[in-house]
């Protein structure tokens, strides 16, 4: 059994990042912020959360002709990660809603209530079939998506891994579910409102032109003397650690 602590880590270059935050005055000043809203996604309504890690995702991808490369290795090469403490609450909210009203099933909320659904959808379209994997947890869950990347990379059949960070804007559910298990659970910090952020992390050696780009791991993250401003933290929650390596090493797409 491979585990986390008996894979050595690759040397890891982020070669292309995208944040993308709520549009509008909400996001003003912040990485990420757009004046407009995201591009829709077929099968997914109501929730901004497959949409977000659909935006992401493509941003880092890029066009899926180019994405498939000269010898079409590209899909099998590539792993996902996406990270999500409570997943898409607001899809999972409507569902509840409509179900205990005894209004009509809509099989639509079912398939999008599943936080992997719109990896589905992504992984169609760029051709992928290398693992994926979503991660939840409370404290330090950016570190633990790190280190998730880190034992798919030691296993060698993978070259580079998505990883996308994503919350909704904390709800009722979020509330009771955190003041129901204080003492009990550890929740780090939760985004003021939509976000997702999304890190391309590709295997680099010193023939491949991405030497010159600093390493990222988990076990360094993020770097000591790196200044995270306040409004961030109190913006982004948890996903502050990859908004700032998106900040420090990439160049996230508004």
């Amino acid at each position: 059994m491979t585990t986390a602590a008996s894979v050595v880590a690759p040397r890891l270059s982020v070669v292309a990042t995208a944040v993308r935050t709520p549009w509008g005055e909400a996001a003003e000043g912040l990485p990420g912020a757009a004046d407009v809203a995201l591009p829709k996604v077929r099968g997914f309504v109501g929730s901004r959360f497959g949409p977000l890690v659909h935006a992401v995702g493509t941003a880092c991808l890029g066009e899926p002709e180019t994405f498939a490369g000269a010898d079409g290795s590209a899909g099998r090469r590539t792993g996902i990660v996406l990270a999500t403490m409570f997943g898409d609450t607001v899809t999972a909210d409507t569902f509840t809603q409509h179900m205990i009203a005894g209004h009509v099933h809509n099989p639509l909320l079912f398939l999008q209530s599943v936080p992997t659904s719109i990896l589905g959808h992504l992984t169609k379209q760029y051709g992928i079939t290398g693992p994926l994997n979503c991660v939840s947890g409370g404290a330090d869950l950016a570190v633990e998506a790190l280190r998730l990347v880190d034992v798919l990379m030691g296993s060698g059949d993978v070259h580079q891994v998505l990883v996308v960070g994503v919350e909704s804007a904390p709800n009722e559910r979020v509330g009771w579910v955190t003041t129901s298990l204080a003492g009990e659970a550890a929740f780090g910090g939760l985004p003021a409102n939509d976000v997702a952020v999304g890190l391309l992390l590709r295997r680099s050696g010193p023939d491949d032109g991405l030497s010159r780009l600093p390493a990222v791991t988990s076990d360094v993250f993020p770097q000591d003397g790196t200044e995270i401003p306040p409004e961030w933290a109190a913006a982004f929650g948890w996903l502050t650690p990859l908004v700032v390596l998106c900040e420090t090493y990439g160049s996230p797409v508004a």
